[in-house]
């Protein structure tokens, strides 16, 4: 019964580890990524959609991104969503084609990437803190209910710390290497 729990934490914890990933894809270094699209929103047909449902996205060459609109008549639309996300990108037409020059970082607008991406591992680092909680909060009651022993309580709380500890270290690894990612020149 225990390991149960035990796995679901586990699979909790992981969520966090892949939302954050998805969010780090998402912060713009000075190359050019299509991860750059995920959190893009177009205002097309009456509602919003993500980019990539109304276009393909490529990345030509390391300094630029080429969005291909599958309807002309939303180029308009999807020109918005790119200068709205707050890329800091100037999306650049050309028909049914938009170009987007991926412009190299200064210090000041890396330093700032870097201090987002901190804020979002600590959003993760607190999520799995709650998971730990939520965790602990579960074997009490479990031995309140005699359901386990007070012993079999007690390594059930420490199983979850040395889980929050390995899923820690692996946020603190990957704002490291995402931080390292920004700050190259």
């Amino acid at each position: 019964m225990l390991d149960e729990k035990y796995k679901e934490i586990r699979e909790r914890m992981q969520k966090t580890l892949v939302a954050l990933n998805r969010e780090f894809s998402a912060v713009r270094t000075g190359k050019a990524s299509v991860h750059l699209w995920e959190n893009v929103t177009v205002d097309a047909y009456g509602s919003k959609m993500p980019l990539i449902q109304v276009a393909t996205v490529n990345a030509p060459e390391p300094r630029l991104l080429v969005v291909q609109a599958f309807d002309k008549g939303t180029v308009g639309d999807i020109v918005k969503g790119i200068q709205a996300a707050d890329l800091g990108l100037n999306p650049q037409v050309d028909g049914a084609t938009i170009r987007v020059p991926i412009p190299p970082l200064n210090e000041e607008r890396r330093k700032q990437l870097v201090k987002q991406c901190k804020n979002l591992a600590e959003e993760s680092k607190v999520a799995i803190r709650n998971i730990r909680r939520d965790a602990n909060e579960m074997f009490k009651k479990m031995q309140k209910d005699k359901d386990i022993s007070e012993d079999q309580e007690h390594d059930a709380h420490d199983r979850a710390q040395k889980l929050t500890d390995e899923h820690i270290k692996e946020i603190d690894s990957l704002l490291s290497a995402k931080e390292a990612e920004v700050m190259e020149v």
